[in-house]
Parts: C-alpha cells; sequence; structure tokens
C-alpha cells in the first residue's frame, strides 16, 4: 500500500487592495492650479512692481526713438531755432538725429512732409501752430524742397501792419469867396516835406511770466527750468528763451528735449550769479534776478538754487 503525499497547504487569499480615496491618492510632482495661482501672482506682483514702486524712467531716448508725434514737435522746434539763428548746419545736425536707421532718407524733404501732415490737421487752428508751420515752409523751401503745405498755408507769412501815414506839411486851406482874386501863396509846400508814421495799436507783449518757484536738489542742481504754455496748458515747443547776466547773455529754444514736453527748457546757472530771464521780443524781463545760491536738501547735501520758471500767452 503506498503512501500518499501530504496535500499542500491552502493558498492564503491574496490582500485586496485599499479604496482610493482623497486621502491616499498617488502625489504629483506639481499642482497645475497651484502653477496658474502662481503665474498670475507672479505677474500682478510685477506689474505693480513696475507701474508704482519703481516705474522706468527714460532718461537716453534718443530723438529718433520718439512717437510720430513727437519727432513732429522735435522738427518745428528745430525750424524754429533755424529761424532765430540761421545756423543752417547746427539745424542739420539736430535732424539728422531724428534719421535713426535711415540715414538715407532726405532730411529736407521730412521737414517738408512733417508740415504738409501738420498742416492737413487742426495743428494750425492757433497762431503759435501756424507759426511753426510757416518757419518749416521757410526752411525747406530755401533747399529747393515742397510739399502741399505750399498750398495749405497762404503765402504771406509775415501780417501786414495796419498804419496811419499824416503829411507832417501845413495844408494850404481854401480863401473864401471875394471878389478880388487871391494873389498866389509865396510859400507853396514842399514835395519833400517829412513824414510821420504813426501805428494803429501799441505793440502787445505776446507772454507774460506767470510763476517763478525755487526748489533744492542735488541732482538738478542750479539749473534755470523754463516751460512755455499755451492758455490751456499744453507745451509750445521752438519758444526762445533768453538769460543775461552781467558779463553775457545766452537764448535757447524749448522741445528741444523731448523725453520734458514740448514745453521744457533749461539752463545751467553759474554758483554766485545772478540771471534775469525773458523771451527775447515777446515778453518782458523778470523783474527780480534769479540769483543762484547756495542751499541744502531735505537729506542734507550741499546744492544750488534751481527755479522752475512759467510763461504763458498774455491775456
Amino acid at each position: 500500500m503506498s503512501k500518499r503525499s501530504p496535500a499542500p497547504p491552502p493558498s492564503l487569499p491574496e490582500e485586496m487592495p485599499p479604496p482610493r480615496s482623497r486621502y491616499n491618492r498617488p502625489r504629483r510632482f506639481f499642482s497645475i492650479w497651484g502653477l496658474v495661482i502662481g503665474l498670475i501672482l507672479g505677474m500682478g506682483g510685477g506689474l505693480a512692481y513696475a507701474w508704482t514702486i519703481s516705474p522706468v524712467v527714460e532718461l537716453s531716448t534718443e530723438p529718433w526713438q520718439l512717437r510720430v508725434e513727437d519727432r513732429a514737435h522735435y522738427m518745428v522746434a528745430i525750424t524754429l531755432a533755424f529761424a532765430g539763428d540761421s545756423d543752417l548746419n547746427r539745424a542739420v545736425e539736430r535732424l539728422l538725429t531724428l534719421q535713426g536707421q535711415n540715414a538715407s532718407t532726405d532730411i529736407f524733404q521730412q521737414v517738408a512732409d512733417t508740415a504738409c501732415r501738420l498742416a492737413s490737421t487742426g495743428y494750425v487752428d492757433s497762431n503759435s501752430g501756424l507759426a511753426a508751420i510757416r518757419s518749416m515752409m521757410q526752411f525747406y523751401q530755401l533747399q529747393g524742397r515742397s510739399g502741399c503745405a505750399d498750398t495749405l498755408i497762404p503765402a504771406n507769412d509775415i501780417e501786414s501792419t495796419a498804419v496811419v501815414v499824416i503829411d507832417a506839411s501845413t495844408p494850404t486851406l481854401p480863401p473864401p469867396a471875394t471878389k478880388t482874386p487871391t494873389p498866389p501863396s509865396a510859400v507853396e509846400p514842399s514835395p519833400t516835406a517829412p513824414r510821420v508814421v504813426v501805428p494803429t495799436s501799441v505793440p502787445q507783449r505776446d507772454f507774460v511770466l506767470a510763476n517763478v518757484s525755487t526748489f533744492c536738489d542735488a541732482q538738478i542742481s542750479g539749473v534755470i527750468e523754463v516751460f512755455v504754455q499755451d492758455f490751456g496748458g499744453v507745451g509750445i515747443a521752438g519758444m526762445p528763451v533768453r538769460v543775461r547776466w552781467d558779463s553775457g547773455d545766452d537764448t535757447f529754444f524749448t522741445g528741444l528735449k523731448p523725453e520734458r514736453g514740448p514745453a521744457y527748457a533749461d539752463f545751467e546757472m553759474e554758483a554766485g550769479k545772478g540771471y534775469i530771464i525773458d523771451m527775447p521780443g515777446r515778453s518782458d524781463p523778470s523783474s527780480q534776478q534769479l540769483v543762484a545760491a547756495p542751499c541744502t536738501t531735505d537729506a542734507g547735501r550741499d546744492a544750488v538754487t534751481s527755479y522752475r520758471v512759467v510763461f504763458l500767452p498774455a491775456s
């Protein structure tokens, strides 16, 4: 009788995996929602920092990098400056800075095209805008260029001043009627008698010195900042400004620093000197000198007093 081998032990039941729940889900390397929220917070914080806390201030903008309308104002300032000093070389050097990568463009024709564009808009509705375009026309016409402004703007760029001419000679009154003829007068009025020209109105100043304020800044030390604006507070480019001191004078123009706006011009003073400021032929001089006196900033740094001067149209 053969032995029977013992039966194998019964196999244990396989262990069942635990049921899935929100507590034992497999972990991922990153969360999509966390990534989205992080991006939103990062972008919002970056924009808040760039716009409010530390905004970017452009200090080295080249003229060719300006917007189209700002380049037009810069060009107006150049031609108005040329009308004042007739320095063609300086005007050409300034116009070349507007070309940038287009160095082969005809700069004089650019002035003509810009004048054409401005003459087709409301820029000519003011006397200052009309004078600006006429200065551009004079500039490019001297170089043999032409544009549509030649037909849009009247040719008489200088308005004639009405005058009254008074004959200084004594007129001979007709004698009363008599029965005997009046002998001819022995004194006849000379045909070359002097003539006196009397203007119909007294010349008026275009601008007034509306405000002068001082400030002390170590970064802007001993500087006269000038702003020439119209009644609406809009800056006017190309306006001449003059400073005079005991040993000389200097004339400069608004709008040549486009990053500060078309109304802006400045002059660096010499410490200890006093200056009189005006717009030559367009305003009365300042009644008091602007003295470059020493001052101390709020941070305790030594500097020279600076001035902020505003010219407005005469009422």
